[in-house]
């Protein structure tokens, strides 16, 4: 009997040891859990306070860098709300386009290939005039300065009356997208001494010491803040051309608008006869626009040469319609780079 009580102990002590060691396991498994989501929880507020540090680090460097950009210093003749535009062509004139557009965005350079000639036309007959907002888009999302630098080139331009002439020569020599080379001053500049008249002492001076600079990072604020849908952002009499891929307005069509709109007012004679356009409207040769040449859709893509039958933007090539401070897409306008970004 006292062997069998023996027996029976020893089973006892044996179950509870193996359930000890269980529940010991089970202990140990929540400790493990406990400290394992402490860690990530830890990983996960390191990080969120990382973030939060470099956040900070970017928002003071961006103050910093408004408050040594200097005063806004809007160029000669700037019109509109802010004055923030640069308009060309005569303003009475009864069709008005708007663009929104960096130096730097391939999708901007097919448009003007494709458009140029058939803008000039309207505007020399005083029948369309366009307001010219200048974006930096493509800085913000690729980095580098070309797209301020080229804009504020492009402003001292318009001090010296010659604005036209050269915003057309930095979109026909336009550098690939990841080259910066509008970035460089000295580029800048050799491209202006091709411009008659441009290349004076006040020009370099205007370019070097960046006068313009807080009015463009102004303009492009105001892109940021109107949520078009990327650059170029195109619109006749506030419509968008580039965004009804069922309706796409061609040069040519553009063209028809216009002059019917001009008819319909009773101008349509407006600039065949009387003042002349904008100083900055003379059209700079070889630019090789056909009528014909189809709008984009959105000028989400870009091209790289501007033919008769191609869509604005329908080569490939990275999106240039982002909107800015979004870099992909949102409501409005048109655009080849997303803002945002």
């Amino acid at each position: 009997m006292s062997e069998k009580n023996d027996g029976a102990n020893r089973d006892a002590t044996k179950r509870s040891a193996r359930e000890r060691l269980l529940v010991e396991r089970e202990r140990q498994k929540t400790r493990d859990k406990r400290r394992r989501t402490l860690i990530v929880a830890s990983a996960v507020v390191g990080v969120l306070g990382l973030a939060t540090v470099v956040g900070v680090i970017a928002a003071n460097t961006g103050k910093s860098g408004s408050a040594k950009a200097g005063p806004v210093v809007a160029p000669s003749g700037a019109t509109g709300k802010d004055a923030l535009a640069i308009q060309v062509g005569k303003p009475e004139a009864k069709s008005s386009l708007t663009v929104w557009e960096d130096f730097r965005c391939p999708s901007c350079k097919f448009f003007e290939d494709n458009y140029r000639d058939v803008i000039h036309d309207l505007e020399a007959k005083g029948l369309l005039k366009v307001d010219y907002h200048l974006v930096t888009l493509i800085d913000r999302r690729m980095g580098g300065s070309g797209s301020l630098k080229a804009a504020n080139a492009a402003a001292c331009a318009q001090d010296a009356g010659k604005f036209t002439a050269y915003h057309d020569l930095l979109f026909q020599n336009q550098p690939q997208e990841i080259d910066d080379a509008f970035g460089k001053n000295t580029k800048l500049l050799e491209l202006a001494g091709k411009v008659d008249g441009l290349d004076t002492p006040e020009f370099r001076a205007c370019v070097e010491d960046g006068t313009h600079n807080s009015w463009v990072a102004k303009s492009d604020g105001a892109f940021t803040t109107g949520q078009f849908r990327g650059t170029p952002t195109v619109l006749l009499n506030g419509k968008d051309i580039l965004a009804d891929q069922a309706n796409q307005v061609t040069p040519q069509k553009l063209k028809e608008q216009v002059e019917a709109a001009a008819k319909s007012s009773g101008g349509a004679d407006a600039g065949a006869e009387g003042g002349k356009a904008s100083p900055s409207t003379s059209s700079t040769p070889g630019s090789g626009t056909k009528g014909g040449a189809k709008a984009s859709p959105s000028a989400s893509r870009t091209g790289s040469s501007a033919s008769g039958g191609s869509s604005v933007g329908s080569s490939a090539g990275s999106s240039n319609r982002s909107t800015g401070g979004t870099s992909g897409s949102s409501s409005g306008g048109s655009s080849g780079e997303s803002s945002g970004n």
